[in-house]
């Protein structure tokens, strides 16, 4: 019988938890190693709340991905009896005209995704919490909703230590090296251990950890804000998860607790991190005017003061496609990175992937748009 692969998960948070889950109920003997533990603040995975949708408004090649996160969702959600995900809907709107709209329209015609349009009179009468244009479009993306980022990657590493992996918590790992003959060493600051293959997350890490990464990740800085509304929401009323679309994009989820709304703005507005270790978690008053702009203009009935700022991390490549699968000449190093603020949806599927290319070489699941292999720029 052949040995179990010994695999190390650098990263253990967004991607890495959910690989460390899926090499643990694969069979493979799998370490993981964090900086600081699984499910802290100092990155992205944060905020209480993140969108989780079937309609896309970058590409619709991630649509057949986002439907295998999907049943890995719901095998995780049944496997640990923890609700990492709830199913409200979510709201897609913007010019009929935007690009990002008609990237929306054309994915739910090839997919044949369950969604609904709604013109400005409909959306007034079922959604009156969302101020729309004339010329808008609204849809309405039914198997969608919002996933729950801390409890996910907490929930995901602790299924993964269920099931045999070792996480090795506030360890940093400072070099990961190939081996002559296959394998890989990862190195931290008090000893080297030896394994057949690594995957490797570091999220806006990955610059200090993989120096001479033919691709250029770049790290910015995002602000979380929420906001309280003027009156409470009727106990009834529908609560979607929203994405707009448009010349200031930004997307917003109502709170668990169904008091606040949380909000998010683009890359665009987000300021450059020089170093990931020294990251400015100070929100200065300019940075709000944004946010004071699109509650007053699409969001009326929030107060426009908001009452929580949080700052996170985010790691973009230039086309804002991640980077999924062995480095350059060295298959034993599977790297999952730069996923522009697109990830956490994809996480569980991600995790999956990894665990393909380190088991069986290859995957079957559509990566090719954002694979390493072959791949020139970032």
């Amino acid at each position: 019988m052949a040995s179990r692969r010994r695999v190390a998960v650098v990263g253990t948070g967004t991607m890495g938890s959910q690989a460390a889950w899926r090499l643990a109920a694969r069979g493979a003997e799998v370490v993981g190693y964090d900086r600081f533990a699984p499910g802290h603040d100092r990155s992205a995975a944060g905020g209480e709340t993140r969108v989780f949708r079937s309609v896309q408004t970058h590409d619709g090649r991630y649509v057949p991905l986002v439907r295998h996160a999907d049943a890995l969702w719901k095998q995780l959600q049944a496997e640990t009896g923890r609700e990492l995900r709830r199913l409200t809907g979510a709201l897609v709107m913007g010019p009929a005209d935007d690009p990002e709209m008609r990237t929306v329209m054309d994915g739910i015609a090839e997919h044949g995704l369950d969604h609904e349009v709604l013109d400005a009179a409909a959306m007034a009468k079922r959604f009156p919490q969302f101020r729309v244009d004339d010329r808008d479009l609204a849809v309405l993306d039914s198997h969608a909703g919002f996933v729950r980022p801390e409890l996910t990657v907490q929930t995901a590493a602790r299924r993964a230590e269920e099931l045999g992996a070792r996480i090795r918590r506030y360890t940093t790992v400072r070099e990961v090296t190939p081996v002559s003959g296959g394998g890989v060493e990862i190195r931290t600051d008090t000893d080297t251990e030896r394994f057949d293959a690594a995957v490797v997350t570091p999220g806006p890490w990955v610059g200090d950890l993989l120096p001479g990464l033919p691709w250029e990740v770049s790290v910015h800085r995002a602000i979380s804000a929420w906001f309280l509304p003027y009156e409470d929401h009727p106990a009834h009323a529908e609560r979607p998860a929203f994405i707009r679309c448009g010349d200031i994009p930004f997307y917003g989820i109502p709170s668990p607790d169904g008091l606040t709304v949380k909000l998010g703005l683009s890359q665009a507005h987000h300021k450059p991190v020089d170093d990931p270790n020294r990251l400015n978690r100070n929100v200065a008053p300019e940075e709000l005017e944004t946010f004071t702009t699109v509650v007053r203009r699409h969001l009326p009935g929030l107060n426009p003061d908001p009452v929580r700022l949080s700052v996170f991390m985010e790691g973009y490549t230039g086309s804002t496609r991640p980077l999924v699968g062995p480095l350059p000449d060295c298959d034993d190093i599977v790297l999952l990175a730069g996923f522009s603020g697109q990830g956490f949806k994809l996480s569980p599927a991600m995790g999956d992937i990894a665990a393909d290319l380190v088991l069986e070489g290859g995957t079957s699941q559509p990566i090719d748009f954002i694979a390493t292999n072959g791949r020139i720029a970032a």
